[in-house]
């Protein structure tokens, strides 16, 4: 990996390592204080945004200094990251079929603003 693109791995990263934090956060509190139920669906939905997440991080660490091919790149790679997410979706919505669905989105809306919040602090 080259020095420009380290330089730009280690701040995306940085914004997933966060996210994941705060998912874990939010989904330990939602157990404790909501049941065991309510904090795997928080866990889950928190964890459908942490890997549409970092779906997105590993295809726009690459760089390039062209651009057309940076905005090419993270086109597709949110187009990814929006495709994961759907399908983490209806798997949960296949698979988890006990959930708190509520809890679900909550967990996934949690884990969303954390990714923006993160931006800011990185």
């Amino acid at each position: 990996m080259s020095d420009s693109q380290q330089s730009i791995a280690k701040p995306v990263y940085k914004v997933v390592a966060l996210q994941l934090a705060i998912v874990i956060s939010f989904a330990t509190l939602t157990v404790f204080f909501g049941g065991s139920v309510r904090g795997w669906s928080a866990a889950c939905g928190g964890a459908i945004a942490v890997a549409g997440s970092l779906a997105y991080a590993l295809l726009v660490v690459r760089g390039s200094s062209d651009a057309k091919k940076a905005f090419r790149a993270h086109l597709r790679a949110e187009m990814v990251k929006i495709f994961i997410t759907a399908v983490l979706f209806i798997l949960a919505l296949v698979l988890f079929q006990s959930a708190a669905w509520l809890w679900l989105i909550l967990g996934f809306a949690v884990a969303t603003l954390a990714y923006w919040f993160s931006l800011l602090a990185v």
